[in-house]
């Protein structure tokens, strides 16, 4: 662990994901000191979790590159990852763009293979694993310093600042605002096609080199081809936040793609419904939620957000990691500042005009993710036409 000199702030970092591991790296590379809370067990916890992000030059890139990693993400990136198809629901292609054009722009990346370029880059000191936060409070005898206390029953006391890097479900968003997430009104169900290329050459085929989205009937199958050789297939339906427990599918059962193709799909090309059915493991159902657009809450000196836990939204728009990216990029710029402007202003300052500028610019793309996906689920895909 880097150790903080007397005028650098004592941070603290709530969430190993992408936004906070980046916010991490940022700091060490610049000499600042930090500790990073994650409540996974340890590193190879949900190792396969997630798919595939496409990296954009001006945000997540920039932050990588800002962190001296830009070179080790460029050995691993998917320029090929940047392709794109939509079909109708009679697999007829509409459009098709297979990428070129985006290999310094939008370039895709696991997300496992990120984290771990992210965790190699850490001091593994910085990281205490297991330490899931169940509030953040003021300390009662020493101004302007906050405590967290831990499900574990510990507590770890004397930040300066604490940042809430914990996701959707955040324990550090509380302390700042009653706002929560809501539905959205949509359900993705994901599925996941092992080793395509050789047991579905013909799946392989329809989805190509990056993605393939099959809409149409205000749904639709989504499609996304990831770096260990498998397509990753997301059902797309507008239905009430409990319609995974409500539409009768028991979903850890082989029959539930079936169930699933037949009731909402039944009607499309088989090429379509080959999708998912040939998926090789559980469907997982998961409502989308989003906070509202917009959000705001008043800036308390020393506890802040940055990711989806400032400003969930509905993926879209596809920059959800490279929102959380830039903000942690524009945060360790704002703590930096401050130790370089020695004192000058309070840190209360700096994080005010990093808060400000966030929130405006997740509000642009809040309502873009927004737009985008009345469009996927409200007409039918001959739009593209």
């Amino acid at each position: 662990m880097v150790t903080t000199s007397y005028s650098q702030p004592r941070i603290a970092i709530i969430g190993g994901g992408p936004g906070g591991l980046i916010l991490g790296r940022l700091l060490q590379y610049n000499q600042l000191g930090f500790t990073i809370f994650e409540r996974e067990s340890s590193r190879s916890a949900r190792q396969l979790q997630g798919g595939s992000l496409d990296i954009h030059a001006e945000s997540g890139q920039e932050a990588l590159r800002q962190a001296g990693l830009h070179d080790t993400f460029k050995l691993h990136m998917r320029v090929e990852g940047a392709a794109l198809r939509v079909i109708n629901k009679q697999a007829d292609v509409l459009f098709s763009d297979e990428g070129r054009g985006e290999e310094d722009t939008r370039p895709e990346i696991d997300r496992h293979v990120l984290r771990d370029i992210l965790l190699d880059s850490i001091e593994p000191s910085s990281i205490c694993w297991g330490k899931k936060v169940v509030k953040v409070e003021p300390v009662a005898d020493q101004a302007n310093k906050f405590q967290i206390s831990f499900a574990d029953g510990t507590t770890e006391s004397g930040f300066d600042l604490v940042v809430g890097a914990d996701g959707a479900w955040s324990n550090i968003r509380p302390f700042l605002t009653d706002i929560k997430p809501s539905h959205s009104g949509a359900i993705m169900v994901e599925g996941r096609i092992a080793d395509v290329d050789t047991r579905y050459p013909e799946i392989s085929k329809v989805v190509g080199h990056g993605s393939a989205f099959a809409l149409g009937d205000r749904k639709g199958l989504l499609c996304q081809r990831n770096g260990d050789g498998s397509i990753r297939t997301y059902v797309l339906l507008i239905a009430q936040e409990t319609w995974a427990k409500d539409c009768g599918i028991d979903w850890v059962k082989e029959d539930a793609k079936d169930i699933l193709i037949e009731a909402e799909f039944g009607d499309w090309d088989q090429r379509n419904k080959d999708l998912l059915l040939k998926a090789n493991e559980e469907l997982i159902p998961r409502p989308l939620y989003m906070l509202p657009i917009g959000i705001k809450w008043e800036s308390c000196p020393g506890v802040t957000l940055i990711g989806d836990a400032a400003h969930l939204m509905t993926p879209f728009a596809g920059v959800g990691v490279n929102l959380a990216m830039n903000d942690a990029l524009d945060l360790a710029n704002a703590i930096k500042s401050f130790v370089d402007d020695d004192q000058d202003a309070p840190l209360s300052e700096y994080q005010r005009k990093f808060e400000e500028n966030m929130l405006e610019r997740a509000r642009k793309f809040a309502q873009e993710s927004w737009n985008n996906m009345k469009m996927m689920t409200g007409i039918a895909a001959s739009t593209f036409s």
